[in-house]
């Protein structure tokens, strides 16, 4: 696994690399710890606070670890209409959790978003980078069946 530096030494100090930075650092973690964020910091010359305002803007950065297989439910208007709410509901009963949580052995991470940018075939879920579309309540069970004591990994998609 890379260091921060090792990261770091493929950009220069100028600020556009930001973001590309920060995609690389949670590639390589799974998520941005406090420590890589001080070290951008001091790279860039700007403060901790500069860097937490970029991370939380953007949906797509994590300030904690998440689970092997991260589970996603769009609550977007299409998805949401078409019974998005139910799926989400059958998701947490399933796994024990809230979106935004990970279970205890880190096997799952449970999300709920806005878009998935695929509402032809909402409601969708998606499970690691395997998309589910026209998801029902009964098509839980067995989407996360694939996922269990799989370690992480590809379920096969059926949507």
């Amino acid at each position: 696994m890379p260091t921060i530096d090792d990261i770091l030494k493929d950009f220069n100090a100028d600020r556009k690399g930001l973001v590309n930075i920060l995609h690389r650092v949670q590639e390589a973690f799974g998520y941005l710890p406090r420590d890589a964020i001080q070290r951008i910091a001091r790279f860039f010359r700007i403060s901790d606070s500069e860097i937490y305002g970029v991370l939380t803007f953007y949906s797509a950065f994590s300030l904690t670890p998440k689970g092997r297989n991260v589970v996603k439910v769009c609550l977007g208007t299409a998805c949401y209409v078409r019974g998005g709410t139910q799926i989400a509901e059958e998701l947490s009963r399933e796994l024990s959790l809230s979106p935004g949580q990970t279970s205890p052995d880190k096997a799952f991470t449970l999300e709920s978003v806005n878009c998935l940018g695929c509402c032809a075939i909402g409601p969708v879920v998606v499970v690691n980078k395997d998309y589910y579309g026209h998801t029902t309540a009964r098509k839980v069970s067995g989407i996360l069946k694939k996922y269990q004591g799989a370690g992480g990994q590809e379920g096969e998609a059926d949507g």
